[in-house]
């Protein structure tokens, strides 16, 4: 899909008037005198800070760094993203000196105590010595240090500065509003601009907000290079006011907010799930130096994967590519899908059902955020809905985002707290079953020029693919058929806990889940009642095999040592 763009107003009209070329040619510069005192005037020293959550525009920023820099040799653009500090802390004091010393700084998606209260201090102490602060999608103690000319989120709100409650989503103000914010917000953020256009005064920092939002939702290498010219165009003060009208910048780059995605798709985004490429019209992958199959022409299934849209904007999708390979190197028809705002139930919608009946056999999130909200906050109840009617497998694999692959394989505690409780524990609220890791950052150690990008972890991606493709066929398969496992809590274990948890009638659940599944069709012996349940499972034919509980099965000594696969492990530390 060719990208659309915004009027970015007043800016974008003065540099139409003064010669500047549309689309992605360079822009010329107003300059008076010569073109000489032009080109030292783009010299003029200005240092730009971004800080953000993650490493997902770290690329992209990167090339727009390189790009900007020929464009105004006196910039200085750093960046920094707050997942990498907690590991390595000379990461967190550059990023401090850079905003002592910074002349714009971003900030964005800084939510998490960890991540903001290291920085507060120095944005505090920042704020009023540089020539604007721009803090967005962050925790109200960052976002309030927003200041842009007139523009203060310091003072209390009136007048156009109203307007800016409207981005709130109205959060607890009611069951469901939540659930609805995102596509809300995104469809305000593009009128808001066009509604302040012709508002003189501080409405038009207040446009110029909104405008930098619209430039980061839309996180491309363009609009991030297009962010720092219009931030410097607009706000340079002091020494730098020079440079003021001399930094034109084009619009932003407008891309669909619900669509699909696939790495042979010319362009790569489409709004349409039949632009997508067929399986079997790709050449083989190579997978550790041999060729994979390539998938049937005639796919066996169906899936929709969900991706982040931030992601995709900024090219740094090598992880998605890697799942969508492995699942159509198994004959799979591949729909990879994305909504903007962190709600991927447009995204369902409009991609994997059809007159309100699903059109997939499974959905897998690649996203690693909850279903509706992200990782700032999630509605649960209409994920929850959204699934039921979907009525499909719903599996959540992630990647790693607050550490390295590395940091991650080595660590014996594997995902860190936040990780687990953003990537697994939200999404199992929402309904998901077996999270698992699928990708990650390969971190300073990587010999690439692309360690803040992610990178797929080709074996987990395997081991994903086969059990998407397993619970597909199980789906399929008759109920009768199907063998179906029930695990009792019994923690200690051999302590008489099997089934006690506090406050919780285990038994008398497990007797009613029976009764259903053979409602259902499943083949199940259902016990007379619940106590003959309670018995079974307690007491059994513990009296015939001379234990204390009842037995399932025997298996010969040597065939449970023979199929062992930790046995070394155990025998090191328990003995032969």
């Amino acid at each position: 899909m060719t990208p659309r763009r915004t009027s970015v107003g007043s800016v974008a009209g003065a540099a139409r008037a003064a010669g500047v070329l549309p689309g992605g040619s360079r822009p010329s510069f107003v300059a008076d005198g010569t073109a000489a005192s032009a080109g030292a005037m783009l010299r003029t020293p200005v240092r730009v800070v971004i800080v953000t959550m993650d490493t997902h525009l770290a690329s992209a920023t990167e090339r727009a760094r390189q790009t900007l820099q020929r464009e105004l040799p006196g910039l200085v653009f750093t960046s920094h993203a707050a997942a990498e500090w907690a590991g390595q802390p000379s990461l967190l004091q550059r990023c401090l000196e850079h905003i002592a010393a910074a002349d714009i700084v971003i900030v964005t998606m800084l939510f998490m105590e960890e991540h903001f209260l290291p920085v507060l201090p120095a944005l505090q102490a920042r704020r009023e010595h540089c020539d604007a602060m721009i803090c967005a999608m962050s925790a109200a103690e960052v976002t309030k240090l927003t200041r842009m000319g007139r523009f203060d989120m310091a003072k209390p709100a009136s007048g156009p500065l109203a307007l800016l409650k409207r981005l709130r989503g109205q959060h607890g103000q009611g069951k469901g509003v939540a659930a609805t914010g995102g596509a809300q917000q995104m469809k305000m953020l593009r009128r808001i601009p066009q509604l302040l256009r012709f508002i003189p005064g501080t409405a038009q920092d207040v446009r110029a907000y909104f405008l930098t939002l619209h430039y980061w939702l839309g996180g491309s290498q363009d609009n991030v290079r297009n962010l720092v010219r219009f931030a410097i165009d607009r706000y340079a003060a002091g020494p730098r006011e020079a440079l003021r009208g001399r930094v034109p910048a084009q619009a932003p780059v407008e891309y669909p907010d619900v669509g699909v995605y696939h790495p042979r798709l010319p362009g790569r985004i489409g709004d349409k799930a039949s632009a997508l490429p067929v399986p079997g019209t790709a050449p083989p992958r190579v997978v550790a130096g041999k060729a994979a199959a390539v998938a049937s022409p005639h796919p066996s299934g169906r899936v929709g994967l969900l991706l982040l849209r931030a992601y995709l904007l900024a090219d740094n999708a090598r992880h998605y590519d890697a799942v969508i390979a492995a699942l159509e190197a198994r004959g799979l028809r591949v729909v990879p899908a994305f909504a903007a705002g962190l709600d991927a139930r447009p995204a369902i919608e409009h991609f994997f059902m059809h007159e309100g009946r699903p059109t997939v056999d499974a959905v897998v999130s690649l996203t690693g955020f909850s279903l509706v909200g992200g990782p700032a906050y999630n509605d649960a109840s209409a994920a929850a809905q959204m699934l039921e009617r979907l009525d499909v497998p719903y599996i959540a694999a992630h990647p790693v985002e607050f550490q390295t692959l590395a940091e991650w394989g080595e660590s014996p505690r594997g995902l860190l707290p936040v990780e687990s409780t953003i990537m697994v524990a939200i999404p199992e609220l929402d309904g998901a079953v077996s999270p698992m890791v699928f990708a990650g950052r390969a971190g300073s150690g990587s010999t690439t020029n692309d360690a803040h990008d992610m990178h797929p972890s080709t074996e987990r991606i395997e081991m994903l693919a086969a059990r998407v493709t397993r619970l597909m066929a199980l789906r399929r398969s008759e109920r009768a058929q199907r063998r179906v496992a029930l695990v009792l809590f019994n923690f200690p274990p051999n302590a008489g806990h099997v089934g006690s948890a506090a406050f919780l009638s285990v038994f008398e659940s497990v007797f009613e889940t029976l009764k259903s599944l053979r409602a259902a069709g499943y083949t199940v012996e259902v016990p007379a009642s619940v106590d003959a349940l309670r018995d079974a499972v307690l007491i059994g034919n513990a009296a015939q095999q001379g234990t204390d509980a009842n037995v399932h099965a025997r298996i010969a000594t040597d065939d449970h040592v023979r199929r062992e696969r930790w046995l070394a492990e155990i025998e090191a530390q328990w003995g032969p």
